[in-house]
């Protein structure tokens, strides 16, 4: 705690998923935060989210396209950790010069405005599992090829090269963690743009089908909202993470019927309907999927400590109690 208290901190995509749950645990450890993001409707950005901190953390609603106000904004903190981005890997491929717009362009802006105004600054990314592509081994650890199928991926990689460009060229304290499929309270649930889970949370809630494409026996590892936080408040605080990239996972394997199967039992009801997958999603699809973390566990010794059955059940009971909220 006493590593963040009194830290000035920016959080972009601080309204989002995992922006606000950060933004939540940085207050309760005495930090003086300010959370930006744009409130896209298509995009994870929700007022609702950081309501257990209102009137606690300064918000700025604007986008980090913006040059002037991402300039300003970077000045006085003493960390970032960066958040924000285009998440949907259909809407990347629909859009390719949107993502390409947040996912790197506004990257380098961030970068550049670092480098003008606060040299300073410690920068934490949220890169993705996505960049590695169809794994050609499992489990992919950080020095698997990187060979992304979609536009999301390649603008994601391109905006972690930056990062680490950055660090080792001028200086600014920057490192990726590249994250798995992270589910939880705050998480978007409207649609499939953000995670599988929130469409399938909103469907058991609404009496509808959770709709699995395929036969529902592709391997996923799943990391749980608070898990994902300790980690990136484990990495912030490190003199040695700077330059470096750390994939996070978990030790639980699980097919999605299995996911699916757990999420019906904790809400006793639900069913279970297969489709085929759609050419466009099919086409992006990277099949099986669970990521080595044994270089931030040996490092940091960090490893996820929720299970699945207890995040999806602490899941499932938000999402009933601020149903409202979210849809």
């Amino acid at each position: 705690m006493k590593d963040y208290q009194n830290k000035k901190i920016l959080i972009t995509g601080g309204l989002g998923f995992i922006g606000s749950n950060l933004a939540i645990k940085l207050v309760d450890f005495g930090a003086f935060v300010t959370c930006v993001d744009s409130l896209i409707p298509e995009y994870g950005g929700n007022i609702f989210n950081i309501s257990p901190v209102k009137g606690k953390i300064s918000i700025n609603i604007s986008d980090v396209r913006d040059k002037y106000s991402i300039e300003y904004l970077v000045k006085s903190n003493d960390m970032m950790f960066n958040l924000a981005g285009q998440t949907s890997h259909l809407d990347s491929m629909k859009n390719p010069i949107n993502d390409l717009d947040i996912n790197c362009r506004a990257q380098l802006t961030i970068l550049e405005a670092c480098k003008k105004y606060n040299n300073n600054i410690k920068i934490v990314f949220a890169s993705t599992r996505q960049i590695y592509g169809k794994p050609q081994y499992l489990p992919v650890d950080e020095v698997h090829p990187i060979n992304p199928v979609d536009s999301n991926g390649i603008n994601k990689v391109a905006g972690e090269s930056y990062h680490l460009l950055y660090n080792n060229i001028y200086g600014i304290k920057a490192c990726a963690l590249r994250l798995t499929n992270t589910y939880g309270p705050r998480m978007r649930i409207k649609d499939t743009r953000q995670t599988f889970l929130g469409i399938w949370i909103r469907n058991l809630i609404e009496n509808k089908d959770i709709q699995i494409y395929g036969d529902g026996k592709q391997l996923r590892d799943l990391n749980y909202i608070d898990d994902v936080i300790n980690a990136l408040l484990i990495i912030g605080k490190s003199e040695s993470a700077w330059g470096n990239v750390y994939n996070l996972g978990s030790k639980d394997v699980v097919e999605l019927n299995t996911i699916a199967k757990v999420l019906i039992d904790l809400n006793k009801s639900g069913n279970i309907n297969k489709i085929e997958f759609p050419d466009e999603i099919k086409s992006i699809d990277i099949g099986n999927y669970f990521s080595n973390f044994k270089k931030i566990n040996k490092e940091f010794n960090w490893e996820p400590n929720i299970s699945l059955k207890k995040g999806l059940s602490m899941t499932l009971d938000y999402y009933k109690e601020y149903f409202s909220y979210y849809i």
